[in-house]
């Protein structure tokens, strides 16, 4: 994993603006540096940086390897083309995580025949497999990287490459026989990839704040993306960010075309989607066949995922699917007789309520894994937290991102630079509350009333939900949506336009963002599944896991959104993921001989979360009331001062407990860090 950087120009930029565009995300690799730029006569030139290893410079490393640099990127190295050679219509940076081939054969950029230039970012894990069938019709590899196999594999299939790599993917890649650019990011949007226009030229970068040290770079809030985020805690599901004129590719997306074209007024690129869900796919096969399946791709996809020259360890919250990780990597270790200590990371609290330790420490005796524990602290809290913002490069929804952010801390300091997380499994299997509403409406349209009756009656024995609630919703189902609509906003109370936000300062009217979602329309567990894997929840905990990870220099890996899992388990029956209460059927019952019976058995649910409710009411409400002010009086008439009387009420148990205050201070700060104009 690494950070990438890449300018296409109508002119001549300056190297110094570039170097800083690469320097600036030092932290996601500070192994390798290095850089390529492209000249309007097809000269490609190689350069170091600081970091760039004394081997990348070696004669005789050069000799193998035609892509390591000829000399020092210096500040005039981009002002001045050579005579002959033309402008600068290109430069390529990269700084680099060394995770597979660490020798000098994986630097970047890479080049391939002097045709085709390359940064990227992420791991495609089936590369072995790749190389072996493109050996097969002809072609010689000069590397063991998986740099090179794509490289190849774009040189051999075109474009159609991209449904062959199993993998987390970001990358630019500059096809200099027909000056055409070729941008790509993989399916589920693991890996980040952005770009910026400024007319004369179009950078793409791994982060955001690569842009923040162009000329003329200007930080303004997207105001809906900022109402998304205050009113809803919704951010990533469109390719807008919370910056006016700075863009994503959206999970599966990729760019295809003239350079030229990526050279106009128009700040957003014409992008096309490569990965498209299977949505319509359906399972033929029993409950069993579905469950042994199931184990089978997750064990395959864990075992692509270990693959690495460098230490692997593993997140463990205590929880379902991070144990699941952690078990079935710990099968196959044993059975590659693998003698290294594995090695588990975990966030645990003082508070018993916000605990999980006890659960943690079951998977631990049970796979003798050498477990490593953090406490993470409210002094510490504010003291990092710009820190946080600075690398998230947007405000975030609870300090549950400071728990995160503590246990890639934790794996750094032991040197562990590969984690392998359990992101993805909820929003496949139906692992939050929200996905019994749904259950229960497919059950309510297919007039099952005696199921109906007996998962109604498991969801409040086993998980305490509300009878009357639960009577509502299916009464609610079976009316036509404007009747919904209106019972919702008249009888829930339910506000577009909170009176603590200011519409006016926006300048356009409050929507119901979770029904354009499809989130409170979802009438089954699949169509809530599909919203949350590609357009709300996945992306905005792929984007915390990217930053948290990559700011401590370590590389995150997510078993459970390999693609022929999340589609095996896409085409499974709503009956198959909750049944008689239970939660995630088909991996309880797939893994049951893998997982403790506690954690098998297990069915509440908590993650990497911090005591945030106590620190709010007991520990440090003074803390929290002199943010807030500071929130209100910098907002620039957003933020009306009522929101005060809010954290009161929730400081004293008048109102139920809940991240809207802490939104409100993240955004606050990320405004004031980015100097972001409202």
């Amino acid at each position: 994993m690494c950070g990438i950087s890449a300018i296409f120009s109508k002119n001549n930029f300056r190297s110094d603006e570039f170097i800083a565009m690469t320097d600036v995300i030092r932290h996601r690799g500070p192994d390798d540096e290095g850089y390529a730029t492209v000249s309007a006569t097809g000269k490609i030139s190689f350069f170091a940086g600081k970091d760039t290893p004394a081997a990348c410079r070696s004669a005789s490393q050069k000799k193998k390897y035609p892509y390591l640099p000829d000399a020092r990127l210096t500040a005039n190295s981009l002002s001045t083309a050579k005579k002959g050679e033309g402008q600068i219509i290109a430069a390529l940076g990269h700084r680099r995580l060394s995770i597979v081939d660490t020798s000098p054969a994986g630097h970047q950029p890479m080049t391939f025949d002097n045709r085709l230039a390359i940064v990227y970012n992420g791991e495609v894990y089936n590369h072995i497999e790749l190389r072996n069938e493109l050996e097969a019709r002809g072609r010689r590899f000069v590397s063991h990287s998986d740099t090179e196999v794509i490289l190849q594999a774009y040189d051999e299939w075109g474009i159609a490459c991209l449904s062959k790599f199993n993998g987390m993917f970001a990358f630019v890649i500059y096809d200099l026989r027909n000056d055409h650019v070729f941008a790509a990011r993989d399916r589920f949007g693991v890996k980040p990839l952005y770009y910026y226009s400024s007319g004369d030229a179009l950078a793409f970068a791994s982060e955001i704040k690569q842009f923040t040290v162009l000329e003329g770079w200007q930080s303004k809030l997207n105001r809906r993306r900022g109402y998304d985020f205050l009113v809803y805690g919704i951010h990533e599901h469109t390719d807008e960010t919370f910056f006016e004129n700075v863009f994503q590719f959206s999970p599966g997306s990729f760019f295809y075309g003239k350079r030229e074209a990526l050279l106009g007024n128009n700040p957003r690129i014409d992008t096309s989607k490569w990965y498209i869900f299977p949505a319509e796919k359906k399972f033929r096969g029993s409950f069993n066949d579905a469950a042994a399946q199931f184990h089978e791709l997750l064990k395959d996809s864990v075992r692509l995922r270990l693959r690495a020259d460098v230490p692997v360890g593993s997140c463990l919250s205590g929880g379902m699917d991070s144990s699941a990780i952690v078990c079935v990597m710990n099968e196959l270790l044993k059975e590659q007789g693998a003698h290294a200590l594995q090695k588990t990371f975990s966030a645990c609290a003082k508070e018993k309520a916000f605990d999980e330790r006890e659960f943690i420490e079951v998977v631990v005796k049970h796979t003798g894994v050498k477990g490593h524990y953090i406490y993470p602290q409210l002094k510490d809290l504010f003291r990092i937290s710009d820190k946080i913002l600075w690398h998230q490069d947007q405000p975030y929804g609870s300090t549950s991102i400071f728990a995160q952010w503590n246990v890639f801390a934790l794996a750094h300091k032991h040197r562990v630079k590969v984690m392998l997380d359990g992101q993805g499994a909820d929003e496949q299997l139906g692992g939050y509350a929200s996905y019994f509403m749904p259950w229960l409406a497919s059950l309510v349209r297919s007039f099952r009333w005696l199921k109906l009756a007996q998962e109604a009656k498991a969801l409040h024995q086993i998980h305490g939900v509300n009878m009357g609630r639960l009577s509502w919703f299916a009464a609610n189902t079976l009316l036509p949506m404007p009747v919904r609509s209106y019972l919702k906003k008249h009888l829930r109370g339910v506000k577009l336009a909170p009176d603590w936000l200011h519409m006016e300062r926006l300048g356009f009217d409050a929507y119901d963002l979770p029904r354009q979602l499809g989130i409170t329309t979802s009438r089954s567990i699949r169509d809530l599944s599909l919203s949350q894997l590609t357009g709300s929840n996945l992306q905005m905990l792929l984007h915390y896991e990217d930053r948290d990870s990559m700011a401590h220099s370590v590389e995150s890996r997510v078993p459970f959104l390999d693609y022929r899992l999340v589609e095996h388990v896409y085409s499974l029956p709503d009956d198959y993921k909750i049944y008689n209460g239970r939660t995630k059927f088909v991996l309880r019952e797939g893994l049951k001989n893998v997982l403790p019976e506690k954690i098998y058995s297990r069915n509440s649910k908590l993650g990497f979360a911090t005591p945030e409710e106590i620190w709010v009411r007991q520990d440090a409400p003074y803390e929290f009331r002199k943010r807030l002010k500071v929130a209100v009086e910098t907002s620039d008439g957003l933020i009306d001062p009522s929101i005060q009387e809010l954290l009161e009420q929730q400081i004293s148990g008048r109102a139920s407990f809940s991240f809207l205050i802490w939104r409100i201070l993240s955004f606050s700060d990320w405004l004031r860090i980015f100097s972001a104009q409202i």
